[in-house]
């Protein structure tokens, strides 16, 4: 078993913080997307849509899609479980790391690909060119990251952590996006007290290093 890699990519830091939470050490490959080494032939082999994490099982299956392969590692590892415990629970946790991949990694996704000068001409994830940056797009994510904010701040009001009283791959999810907002200077307010507490205090759990 391996893990394609990337260690400054949001996305497979979701995975690696997953697996730390659970105590879990894969091998990993570094695959540097900088370089566009996810655009090389051999890793065009392993994930032909040129984006990591995959992780690759023993067996020869390989498994893309970052939220695809927790979902793996729950199976395997149950415990501590991220994805939740019982049917409303799994539901709850899903619907919440569902809006924190489209409301809040995608906005941030959004002002990466479309301002960043390493994503010139590609601001579409996995595409080797022939897409140029859209200011646009990238207005419309700042927009987007600061609505995603304010459900959060409503959220956190109520519960300690994002899908309820547990921490969970919602939690991941969401870090990974606020975090990553940081390299175009997007930053929680202090008009989200609720926010900046939760982010403190993940930031502090062991797995936030992953």
């Amino acid at each position: 078993m391996k893990l394609y890699d990337f260690s400054l990519a949001p996305n497979p830091r979701r995975v690696r913080m997953f697996l730390a939470e659970k105590g879990i050490e894969v091998p990993m490959v570094q695959v540097n997307t900088r370089e566009r080494e996810q655009f090389s032939d051999w890793f065009q082999e392993i994930n032909p849509r040129g984006t990591v994490p995959v992780l690759e099982l023993d067996d020869g299956t390989r498994i893309s899609e970052s939220v695809a392969i927790c979902r793996y590692f729950e199976v395997v590892h149950p415990e501590p479980p991220l994805m939740g415990r019982g049917a409303t629970d799994s539901a709850v946790v899903e619907m919440w790391n569902r809006r924190a991949e489209l409301e809040g990694m995608a906005a941030v996704g959004e002002v990466l690909r479309n301002t960043l000068p390493m994503f010139e001409d590609r601001a579409v994830a996995g595409v080797r060119g022939g897409v140029p940056q859209l200011a646009a797009l990238a207005e419309r994510g700042r927009a987007s990251f600061g609505r995603f904010l304010d459900v959060l701040e409503n959220r956190l009001i109520d519960t300690p952590f994002i899908a309820g009283q547990a921490f969970t791959i919602a939690d991941i999810t969401a870090f990974a996006a606020i975090d990553t907002a940081l390299r175009v200077e997007m930053t929680v307010p202090q008009s989200c007290p609720n926010v900046l507490r939760w982010q403190s205090e993940i930031a502090n759990r062991p797995s936030a290093t992953a």
